[in-house]
């Protein structure tokens, strides 16, 4: 599956993805074939990093 490139319409994606059908990104990264930690410095670099406890980037 291709995911968005533009850091906040992927951020968008993710949430939606993980509110919607993923209990947790390695779930959603197992799932989508994506490289948790590439995803999330490329969240972090706009300033959002995944909270577990809440299930999204915060």
């Amino acid at each position: 599956m291709s995911i968005p490139t533009d850091p906040m319409i992927l951020l968008s994606f993710l949430n939606t993805k993980l509110r919607d059908f993923h209990p947790s990104l390695d779930d959603l990264c197992s799932s989508l074939q994506l490289d948790r930690s590439e995803l999330t410095k490329k969240m972090a670099s706009i300033g959002y990093e995944y909270d577990a406890s809440l299930n999204r980037f915060v």
